[in-house]
């Protein structure tokens, strides 16, 4: 078995990744980081949590068991880990580092990923930037506690007598509020805030229980180009989301005539076509189809590796096991141009209902959504494993359609080696790029 059987000619050119990006800088331009530091990105490290899972996995029947022991002895003997292709770096390495930061970025190259994320929006001055959101710097950044804050499209609101903060679950602080220069003042926090808060104190305070705050107290804002920049000297594939406004569009702030929706869209590629970088070594992606198919008409070369992030779950007409709610379908999906389907991995996934009573049953099988996607010849990626707390604890998003049977942390390698081997996915989004690379290592050594 091999982890990347699925992947597109463009990536793979080697046992593992094997990246060459045109006009690859010697040495950084930039202040926001040193050579030395990339250099020792580079050097792929996994730590101790890709072993953890692994001492946790489920062995209820041959396979698990026989994934469980090739896995170990995998860890046992492979001294030399190597990036991955199918491990993408989902905001950089969010579960440890604060998302979109030139730190986290560092930590999902070092931890293994071959391809990470910059989510893309613009601020004031039409700037593209690092943010999972237009209007997320309220709860990724310590913008409520600068002067900027006032700026914010809703500012905190403290009571003039008592100081106490009045607007806690209201507070909404979005790129397009602030200029590109007075973005690069500002830090980046680990996701979260606490909506019930009194005090700006207490509002910060918010970090989920199952991240940390350990590498919390530097958190380097990046710019979209500064992203590019610095993914090209890591060697590392680079997959821009173009996120969907959350102002009117076209914008009104520094053009005249307005920032249109296409001239965002184009904006992203040209950064990559003004740095050099090869149209195979970028996988531009968005939730918004037009997005997609304004890359595939006016950008062809870029269009091949465009991503349809699908996130039509939220629309209630749409169920995901039900064809005839597929609006468009996956063959109109593919006469349109698109080859690459990215859904939530819980859409991909199901429980085996002969799990139990057949003692060779594995304990997943792909959904119909996914035998459809590929009968339909769509290529897939899935997001977002390692995003959410222990599964013990239940109820999680990701693996809502099988958490019957995968409840605990070591049954998140048994779903990720079903999407790989079963669904076919050819890449992974990760908060954890470390879990997904270890495994893809291993695999490539044959692990069943």
């Amino acid at each position: 078995m091999t982890s990347s059987a699925f992947l597109l000619p463009v990536i793979m050119t080697g046992s593992l990744l094997s990246v060459s990006v045109a006009n690859a800088q010697t040495s950084s331009d930039s202040p926001l980081w040193d050579d030395a530091l990339v250099s020792a990105a580079k050097q792929v490290t996994l730590g101790p949590r890709p072993l953890f899972l692994v001492n946790d996995m489920s062995t209820d029947n041959d396979h698990e068991r026989a994934l469980k022991s090739s896995l170990l002895t995998c860890a046992a003997e492979h001294t030399q880990w190597q990036h991955s292709p199918l491990t993408i770096g989902h905001r950089g390495a969010p579960l440890q580092f604060p998302e979109h930061t030139l730190e986290s970025y560092i930590a999902g190259a070092q931890g293994g990923a071959g391809i990470i994320e910059c989510d893309v929006a613009f601020t004031a001055d039409e700037e593209l930037v690092c943010r999972h959101s237009q209007c997320d710097l309220h709860y990724t950044t310590n913008i409520v506690e600068t002067e900027l804050a006032e700026k914010c499209s809703v500012p905190p609101a403290l009571d003039e007598n008592s100081g106490e903060l009045m607007n806690a679950a209201d507070i909404r602080c979005c790129t397009s509020d602030i200029t590109l220069a007075e973005f690069r003042s500002l830090q980046g926090t680990m996701e979260g805030v606490n909506t019930d808060a009194t005090t700006l104190e207490e509002y910060l305070a918010g970090t989920p229980e199952w991240r940390t705050e350990l590498y919390a107290t530097r958190g380097t804002l990046m710019s979209h180009a500064d992203s590019i920049a610095l993914f090209q000297q890591l060697g590392v594939q680079m997959t821009p989301e173009l996120k969907e406004p959350e102002v009117d569009m076209p914008f009104t702030g520094h053009s005249e005539n307005g920032f249109t929706q296409q001239a965002y869209a184009q904006k992203m590629i040209d950064e990559y076509k003004a740095a050099g970088i090869r149209p195979s070594d970028v996988f531009p992606q968005s939730f918004n189809l037009d997005d997609v198919l304004y890359w595939i008409e006016h950008e062809p070369e870029f269009g091949k590796q465009a991503v349809y992030l699908d996130g039509r779950y939220s629309d209630d007409s749409f169920d995901h096991t039900n064809p005839d709610t597929w609006q468009p379908s996956m063959q109109s999906l593919v006469e349109s141009g698109v080859k690459i389907l990215a859904p939530p991995t819980w859409m991909l996934l199901e429980a085996n209902p002969e799990f139990g009573s057949d003692e060779h049953a594995k304990r997943l099988q792909p959904s119909l959504y996914a035998q459809r996607a590929r009968e339909a010849g769509l290529t897939m990626i899935t997001w977002t494993l390692e995003r959410s707390g222990p599964l013990a604890d239940g109820g999680q998003w990701y693996h809502s359609t099988t958490e019957d049977v995968i409840q605990r942390e070591g049954d998140k390698l048994i779903t990720l080696d079903a999407l790989v081997n079963d669904v076919g996915v050819i890449g992974v989004f990760s908060d954890w790029p470390a879990t997904v690379a270890f495994y893809d290592n291993c695999a490539q050594r044959g692990a069943p």
